[in-house]
């Protein structure tokens, strides 16, 4: 009777990869991955063949936004590695878990610059900047331990991106042992001592608030507990969007841009900051005035004392640490008037809308109306994605993400691929601008191959329209911010995908309630200067 045959380490990580719960890697095979795909054949998971590895790392970060379950990109060492830097760059930005696994050259030639195929002298140092774990398997035995670190990052730290590199001549080798998936550690929990501090600060205060970011997720039911018990508004970064319902009396949704909700946090005596850097990407100030004591609750404990040191720091999970002290406070007396105030502002707000805001918001509206409750939105970075942060409600976290952190430009398609494979049932939508579009344009071609049913909201205001408001508001003549846009609708068809401009509200709503029964993307145009966004 003959002997099984041995596996090799690419074949190996695949098949390791699968007890982890992996189901879709993203990437493009090269020279140097040829052992991995021998894997794919032999496995379950679904391999996506991108068009760029940029859009192969959004796609694995688009997918672990929306399920909140590790992205894998699976790419050449050198280019693809690089090609894929930015994609690292936002999930780490936005403590998303994204797994980068790559070749790498021939390990007795790394570090050693001999001009070989796709090398980079040290790879991983390109790669360390933005990962929170990156290293090179320079043994066969070395691929479990450091895929085990990974996934133990992911379930248990803050789950910034992580990368490995396994050489070209190491995928090769074969593994002489069965490799089997770590158990996996738990997230801290809060000392009973911090919890009952907590509870304490919070009972005294005459005027709490709460801001939440995308650290607490997880959160939302002790959350809005909390808020209600306290009588406490509720600030969310973008990324905490939907944490606490946005449609909630005391929710102000991702307000923190807005002069008014900065003001009104000055007058909080304590803030209960969860799972939230209060980072200047969310407020466009470089630092908030905050004058209460703050609580932070946080799995970084790197955080509580920056910027905005925390009184009382809470290195925990966030989840269960706002369901401890929302149980420590029950029979608080609720703050009376934080409802008006909360809805005075939501008023002020839209009183105050300036520039292309109104326009924004008129297509928001409709696609507030026409969109399923638990449609996920993955905005680019446009102007109407900065407007949708306060003014698209949602009522459920994970459901509307813009790259606030890194603030790429192009993310928007693909993490919407990424997003829509994760979650196949759930409807997905992309809103991104003229600009931003371009960046990652060829993705269409991977929607329309996989019969991805997303409508594409595409902004075209002409240009780059916020950098053009930039230069005017410190009257610099325009330079780099205009230039000619294709025919957005040949392009689209030219890729496979349907598309349409739309010129009325009405149309909008059609064309977006059409787009989710179609067998493949379609983009809908929406130009800025046209008359009917003037109502």
């Amino acid at each position: 009777m003959s002997k099984p045959q041995k596996l090799c380490v690419g074949e190996a990580t695949i098949k390791l990869l699968e007890q982890y719960g992996v189901d879709t890697v993203f990437g493009i095979p090269g020279v140097h991955t040829l052992d991995f795909c021998r894997g794919l054949n032999m496995s379950t998971i679904r391999h996506v063949q991108a068009r760029n590895e940029q859009g192969a790392g959004f796609m694995a970060d688009g997918y672990a936004r929306a399920s909140g379950r590790p992205g894998v990109a699976l790419v050449i060492s050198g280019p693809g590695v690089t090609n894929a830097l930015t994609a690292l760059g936002q999930a780490y930005a936005d403590s998303i878990p994204m797994l980068l696994l790559s070749a790498d050259a021939a390990s007795d030639t790394l570090g050693k610059g001999r001009g070989l195929l796709h090398e980079v002298p040290c790879l991983t140092d390109t790669t360390a900047p933005l990962t929170s774990l990156s290293a090179t398997a320079m043994t066969p035995d070395e691929v479990p331990e450091l895929i085990g670190r990974a996934f133990s990052i992911f379930a248990s730290e803050r789950p910034r991106p992580v990368h490995i590199a396994i050489p070209i001549d190491v995928l090769a080798m074969p593994v002489d042992s069965n490799w089997r998936a770590v158990t996996l550690p738990e997230r801290p929990a809060a000392s009973r001592k911090n919890i009952e501090a907590a509870c304490r600060m919070l009972r005294d205060a005459k005027q709490p608030m709460i801001c939440v970011g995308g650290g607490a997720w997880r959160a939302s039911t002790g959350i809005t507990r909390i808020a209600e018990q306290l009588g406490a508004a509720v600030i969310a970064s973008i990324a905490g969007k939907g944490i606490v319902d946005d449609r909630h009396p005391l929710s102000l949704s991702a307000g923190t841009v807005r002069g008014e909700v900065q003001k009104y946090l000055k007058q909080a005596d304590v803030v209960l900051a969860i799972g939230t850097e209060l980072s200047e990407v969310d407020s466009f100030v470089e630092t908030l005035e905050i004058n209460g004591r703050i609580i932070r609750v946080d799995i970084d404990g790197r955080k509580m004392n920056d910027l905005y040191p925390a009184e009382l720091p809470i290195i925990a999970d966030a989840a269960s640490t706002a369901a401890a002290i929302a149980d420590g406070l029950a029979g608080a007396l609720a703050r009376e008037g934080t409802v008006g105030e909360v809805a005075a502002i939501r008023k002020t707000i839209q009183n105050n809308l300036g520039g292309s805001e109104p326009k924004h918001c008129i297509a928001l509206d409709v696609l507030r109306e026409v969109l399923p409750a638990n449609t996920v939105v993955m905005a680019d970075v446009c102007q109407i994605a900065y407007t949708g942060a306060f003014a698209f409600d949602v009522a459920s976290p994970r459901l509307w993400h813009y790259p606030a952190g890194y603030c790429t430009l192009g993310s928007g398609l693909p993490d919407a691929i990424g997003a829509k494979l994760a979650l196949p049932d759930t409807p997905v939508v992309t809103i991104a601008g003229d600009g931003g579009f371009m960046f990652t344009v060829q993705e269409l071609v991977t929607g329309a191959e996989l019969k991805l049913p997303i409508p594409i909201i595409l902004w075209n205001n002409e240009g780059l329209k916020q950098i053009q408001d930039d230069m005017k508001l410190r009257e610099i003549s325009l330079v780099g911010v205009g230039g000619i846009n294709p025919d957005f609708i040949a392009l689209a068809q030219s890729c496979r995908c349907h598309a349409l401009k739309v010129d009325s509200a009405a149309a909008l709503g059609t064309a977006v309630q059409e787009a989710f029964l179609a067998d493949r993307p379609t983009l809908i145009e929406i130009n800025e200067f046209d008359s009917w966004l003037d109502a």
